[in-house]
């Protein structure tokens, strides 16, 4: 996908604002973070025997991904240069600027790091849930879920936010995730 680029501006903040991104384009960003929300939750509904336990396990796993989002959204956008602009390739930077007031930016490497710790759980959870299942119940459609997951999770989530988000951000230098300074600044 390319980047699309608008006219308009943003007052007020200083990243560059010719970088715009379409909401078709924001929704494509998100996919990888939305299809291992999905996948993880059926992981843990097939993982788990007792009917009240799965439903109760899966409905939660969905309801922490769309909670730790608006987390990100709540408690560490504000500190993005992108806050309140079209610049945020997954959009989160225009839910923000509704939100909360904006941050000093220069606090993102330190706000990443105190913050990104709240959804790194949902990497995990379902493959902690699913390896007893897979070896005492073995499902060749959850072994293929599972694979689904880690390869979407594991591998397709953080190269696709690599190339596609960070590669163009302007505080990729100072971000924990793709900095060049960020294992120097821990």
């Amino acid at each position: 996908m390319k980047k699309e680029i608008s006219n308009s501006t943003e007052t007020g903040n200083d990243c560059n604002p010719n970088r715009q991104y379409s909401h078709s384009r924001e929704m494509a960003d998100n996919l990888p973070y939305t299809i291992m929300i999905l996948v993880g939750a059926v992981i843990l509904y097939l993982s788990i025997s007792d009917i009240i336990f799965r439903y109760a396990a899966a409905g939660l796993y969905i309801a922490w991904g769309v909670a730790g989002a608006l987390w990100i959204i709540v408690f560490l956008c504000p500190y993005c240069r992108f806050w309140n602009t079209r610049a945020c390739p997954c959009g989160y930077g225009q839910i923000a600027g509704k939100l909360v007031q904006k941050k000093d930016h220069n606090l993102f490497n330190v706000k990443f790091k105190k913050n990104i710790p709240v959804i790194i759980p949902l990497w995990f959870i379902p493959v902690f849930a699913v390896v007893p299942k897979l070896i005492y119940g073995f499902s060749w459609a959850l072994l293929l879920l599972t694979a689904i997951f880690i390869l979407d999770g594991f591998i397709i989530l953080p190269i696709f936010s690599s190339r596609h988000g960070c590669a163009d951000c302007e505080q990729k230098d100072t971000c924990p995730w793709m900095g060049k300074t960020a294992s120097s600044q821990a």
